[in-house]
């Protein structure tokens, strides 16, 4: 299956029908009066979040989502049917746009959690509603009230509790086909990802969910590479694991690189809690380590830990160290903030 995180669609709730303008036509009935029913509202436009689902791939293939319109009132006092609503299915962690593409309109989060995107028009109201003593006989009727029409885009961010950052060939597949049940296409050039991949990782009995994704360069904020546009699959992340490829001449400047996107690129993401490791210290020696992890310290200010996908060196250390910030960043997050937390007392 191909992956798919944004896609443009078209939408349009359903038309109310008419109202009806009738009259009763019955045997010994002298005066029969009015009876044109009402007509039925238009069917409403939904998404709604399911489970099994973990691409937009579906709204390549179709783009357009029309909901039925309500169907006309009819004599005696017959209501017309509602249209059918119509419910766009998308997977956990998609947001809904408006059409500038940066108004958010929904955030769908949770499992089951459903968003009416357009509501069907209501029912015009048939001859009968304008009975009175003065115009017994009304020949008139509401039309049914006009859809709504509009296009949205869906971008889908992957939920996970750690993102894998990183620049290309720095080992962030191997390391996700080490610790977890993914299977990323591992290659000895760069850029061989080139869609986000997921794994769940297991440490000290204990699981969570790591995204990994396609490695930025210097300049991805201004397109070059891939650009970006991965990085919203890692803003609801609790921490990111940012792996510096321990073989790289520059070490410095590639930390520095990765750090200055995350800046361009806005919101809290380079707040974000991050763990800096030193990879592929299999191919280094005793000296050669501690000089790389000298320099990226200097660069980090903080302390930097060392790993190494391939022989698996360093790897439990890791993990039990972004285990140890999610669970701290969750913690964080359900306490209640200072203002939430001012309510009135006698």
């Amino acid at each position: 299956m191909k992956f798919l995180d944004l896609a443009k669609v078209y939408i349009r709730s359903g038309s109310g029908g008419g109202g009806a303008v009738s009259f009763r036509r019955e045997k010994f009935i002298e005066y029969g009066g009015p009876d044109g029913g009402d007509g039925g509202s238009g069917g409403s436009v939904w998404v709604e979040a399911v489970d099994g689902l973990n691409t937009l791939i579906d709204f390549r293939y179709q783009q357009h989502f029309f909901a039925h319109n309500g169907q006309a009132g009819m004599g005696r006092q017959r209501t017309g049917k509602d249209g059918d609503d119509i419910v766009l299915r998308v997977p956990v962690g998609t947001e809904i746009l408006d059409e500038d593409e940066e108004t958010v309109l929904a955030d769908i989060t949770e499992l089951g959690q459903r968003v009416l995107l357009a509501r069907g028009g209501n029912g015009g109201w048939g001859n009968l509603h304008f009975k009175t003593s003065t115009n017994q006989a009304p020949r008139r009727a509401n039309p049914g009230q006009e859809g709504v029409e509009r296009t949205i885009w869906l971008r889908l961010k992957l939920i996970a509790d750690a993102g894998l950052l990183g620049m290309p060939n720095a080992g962030k597949s191997t390391f996700l086909a080490a610790v977890s049940n993914a299977r990323p296409k591992i290659a000895d050039y760069p850029f061989t990802t080139l869609h986000p991949n997921l794994g769940v990782v297991g440490v000290d009995n204990a699981e969570f969910v790591m995204a990994d994704i396609p490695g930025l360069i210097a300049g991805a904020s201004e397109g070059r590479g891939l650009g970006d546009r991965f990085l919203g699959h890692v803003e609801r992340c609790a921490v990111l694991l940012h792996l510096v490829d321990g073989t790289s001449p520059a070490l410095d400047e590639d930390y520095r690189a990765i750090i200055n996107e995350l800046e361009l690129y806005g919101g809290d993401l380079a707040d974000k809690p991050r763990v800096t490791a030193l990879n592929k210290i299999d191919a280094l020696d005793a000296e050669e380590r501690a000089e790389a992890r000298a320099i990226l310290e200097a660069e980090v200010g903080g302390p930097v830990m060392m790993l190494s996908g391939v022989t698996g060196e360093g790897v439990p250390e890791v993990l039990r160290a972004v285990r140890a910030q999610i669970t701290e960043e969750r913690l964080r997050q359900k306490q209640p903030s200072v203002e939430e937390d001012q309510t009135w007392r006698p």
